[in-house]
């Protein structure tokens, strides 16, 4: 029997994550068994992933989960997290890592990126008056406006986290 799975419930896009790294729910029951200190069945994972006759995850295994294949994948596999907080209408987005230690000078980082922000709102303006030139926006045209929309925003939330950084005040 085959089950539909959701690419936007946090549920089904853990569970699909997991499943996808190498190993498997196999392989994250056995590591979440070490890590604990507690054993937890391939099955029993299963269920809970998939929310299966009232089971549940809690976040500490979600966490684990996430580390777990980090340390697979070498990557951020938090699209989980995106497809939660998507639910209650939030967006949450992994920026490009800082240099370690922050920049050489966080107050030119800032100046840097205040300039590029300039740039990056004239193109957004100059393509959201292009795109609807005829009063009308194709979805190519909205994908093509979310793009540049979302590159200003991880840009702005990089400015704030040197804006941070050089306020000493590194943890917000």
């Amino acid at each position: 029997m085959t089950c539909h799975l959701s690419q936007t419930d946090w549920r089904d896009v853990v569970y699909n994550t997991v499943r996808s790294t190498s190993g498997g729910v196999v392989d994250a029951a056995r590591f979440l068994t070490e890590r604990r200190g507690r054993s937890i069945h391939p099955e029993t994972l299963r269920a809970r992933l998939r929310g299966i006759d009232s089971e549940f995850i809690n976040l500490e295994m979600l966490e684990l989960l996430t580390e777990w294949m980090q340390e697979k994948t070498g990557s951020k596999p938090l699209d989980w997290l995106k497809a939660l907080s998507h639910r209650f209408g939030m967006v949450s987005m992994e920026l490009p890592p800082a240099p370690e230690g922050g920049w050489a000078c966080e107050v030119s980082a800032i100046r840097q990126k205040l300039l590029q922000l300039n740039v990056e709102g004239g193109s957004l303006t100059a393509l959201g008056m292009k795109v609807t030139d005829d009063l009308s926006i194709s979805p190519r045209e909205a994908e093509e406006m979310s793009a540049q929309i979302m590159a200003e925003v991880e840009l702005l939330l990089r400015l704030r986290r040197n804006i941070c950084r050089a306020a000493g005040m590194e943890s917000a």
